[in-house]
């Protein structure tokens, strides 16, 4: 368990389950992300998972007074990688503290591959 808040009504517990889904979902909402990839690559191959699980390419750290998350993910060919490692970072924050009341420490991105667009 990652945290947990007493109401009048009762308690609420926040699992790190809970939190690496939330994340990675929020992360895959910005612009040149392809998605979520493994975080063990083996012979260099990055393996993009699918949106049932997300929480795969999340690690979430929770032995201080804030959060610290690590995600792996996979970009678009041709994007800006530091522009979009940024807006991940922005959005994943902003989700985390509004949307759960979680305090974000720190975000580490791993951009474990790129991916080229087939031809249509």
């Amino acid at each position: 368990m990652l945290t947990e808040i007493g109401t009048d009504l009762g308690r609420i517990k926040i699992t790190k389950e809970v939190v690496a889904m939330v994340a990675g979902n929020a992360a895959t909402e910005c612009y040149g992300l392809v998605g979520m990839a493994s975080r063990s690559v083996q012979d260099g191959i990055a393996e993009l998972l699918g949106r049932e699980s997300l929480s795969r390419g999340v690690v979430i750290d929770s032995s201080g007074d804030s959060l610290e998350i690590e995600l792996y993910i996979i970009v678009e060919y041709g994007v800006n990688i530091p522009e979009v490692a940024r807006n991940v970072v922005e959005k994943v924050r902003y989700t985390m503290e509004t949307m759960l009341g979680l305090k974000v420490g720190r975000i580490n991105i791993n951009v474990q591959g790129v991916r080229v667009a087939t031809a249509k």
